[in-house]
């Protein structure tokens, strides 16, 4: 007969973990090439979390190889030196072995009986666990005899089968004598604190991102033209409120700017149209003539040159952002084109609520069809929302302009008619002032080509 050779224990997944630093930083490597969250507050908890996973691993593992290792040994080697013990006593006093199975029993916690004639096969048994393999090291250590473990149940009991010279000894040890329970109390206050910090954290760094949050909306108001009637509420840590202050001095000075400018240009525009107004007096006190009328004419066309050239410097800074229906607004002024007779054809997509300056983005649209209808026959307007953008489109079958020529024609007084005369080329101020209204919105407006052979004036304002 030959007997089975003592089990040789292997390596498997379940054993201890293998390389868990290296492990860590390859998640922490394929989480950054992954991308990182697009947001402040997702970026700070990415930092937080990061390190608290980190932590947890090197935690794991060194409970794993100083008290997973040293325990389960302990309680495995205790196991098989009371199974060696037992046998000793079995070879020196065969006749007693219901007293010493019954005192095994007792003081051992050990189930063990005595199958006679028994073989156990002649095969090794692959290790499926640490314990396992902790458990077989102990038992060829100090049992020296072949065996086979049956594991599949640890947690209640362990059966082992120890081959002696004419009979298997099958020994029943209880789960807790190799189980320890601290593995999932340990676990669960890892987890459990972690989680309570991660939720601290989370409040902590919300707390500090509302502040830059309700920032970024105020200057994304302001850059919209949705002035705030007061100023940002410096909150936060401190970069936070140096940010909210530079904010506020730098909208403070914009705004006195603006009204310095407005209200230089309306003494401007008062100390011109003065002098205008008694030549104007004296042309009509001359009476009609050739000359007087030619004169008229040219005092009007100045009156007009610099209401323009005041327009567009003023820039509407007066006017509050109020929210209205942009569709009406679009209708409205193209019910005012076709009674002046201009071949125009509007089409608005429903109802689009914004917030505007009604009177600065009728200019902006009206100088837009002005030009349009200037130099085509048919004009086409169109609203409607594009994404997160509301899109005004303004079309005309005219010449066009050239595409190297485009930004130019925003540049003021540019105009593609090289002559002088305000009848056939305008004072050169139209889409200047459209595009500094549209800047003043938040938006853009681009010349692109029109499918109707013209040029096509594309709006864009966010939503």
């Amino acid at each position: 007969m030959t007997e089975p050779s003592p089990i040789k224990p292997t390596h498997s997944p379940a054993g201890k973990p293998m390389g868990p630093i290296r492990s860590a930083l390859r998640t922490i490597r394929l989480t950054i090439k992954s991308g990182l969250p697009k947001t402040l507050f997702g970026r700070a908890l990415m930092i937080i979390v990061m390190p608290l996973i980190l932590l947890q691993i090197v935690s794991a593992w060194v409970f794993y190889d100083r008290h997973w290792d040293t325990v389960t040994w302990r309680l495995s080697a205790s196991v098989a030196g009371d199974i060696a013990n037992t046998i000793d006593q079995l070879r020196r006093t065969p006749d007693a072995r219901d007293e010493i199975f019954q005192s095994v029993r007792q003081n051992m916690e050990l189930d063990i009986t005595l199958l006679q004639g028994e073989i156990l096969p002649n095969q090794e048994t692959e290790i499926s666990s640490q314990l396992d393999r902790l458990l077989a090291q102990a038992m060829n250590e100090r049992v020296r005899r072949p065996f086979i473990i049956d594991s599949s149940s640890f947690r209640k009991q362990l059966i082992l089968q120890i081959q002696l010279k004419d009979a298997v000894l099958n020994v029943v040890v209880p789960g807790s004598r190799l189980f320890s329970s601290t593995t999932y109390i340990f676990i669960l206050w890892m987890v459990g604190t972690s989680l309570v910090l991660f939720a601290v954290a989370s409040i902590f760094m919300r707390n500090q991102v509302r502040p830059i949050r309700r920032l970024a909306r105020a200057v994304e108001s302001f850059g919209k033209g949705r002035e705030p009637e007061q100023d940002f509420k410096a909150e936060g840590a401190l970069e936070v409120r140096q940010a909210a202050n530079a904010f506020n001095l730098m909208s403070e000075r914009i705004r006195r700017q603006i009204r310095q400018r407005t209200d230089m240009l309306s003494g401007v525009s008062h100390d011109l149209r003065t002098p205008l107004t008694r030549m104007k007096l004296q042309l009509a006190m001359l009476g009609d003539s050739p000359e007087t009328q030619e004169l008229s004419v040219n005092v009007s066309e100045m009156e007009k040159m610099i209401q323009d050239y005041l327009t567009f410097a003023r820039g509407e800074g007066g006017e509050k952002s109020i929210e209205c229906d942009l569709s009406e607004v679009v209708k409205d002024l193209a019910a005012t084109w076709q009674a002046s007779g201009i071949a125009l054809d509007c089409h608005a997509e429903g109802k689009i609520v914004t917030w505007l300056k009604p009177n600065a983005f009728r200019r902006c649209i009206d100088n837009l069809i002005a030009n349009a209808s200037r130099y085509g026959s048919q004009v086409w307007l169109q609203a409607g929302k594009r994404g997160n953008a509301i899109e005004i489109l303004v079309d005309d079958n005219g010449p066009g302009i050239p595409e190297q020529e485009r930004e130019d024609a925003f540049r003021p007084f540019y105009r593609l008619d090289r002559s002088r005369n305000p009848s056939t080329g305008g004072t050169g101020l139209g889409l200047s002032i459209s595009r500094d209204v549209a800047r003043t919105h938040g938006g853009e407006i681009l010349l692109e080509t029109s499918p109707h052979g013209g040029l096509r004036a594309r709006v864009r304002l966010p939503i």
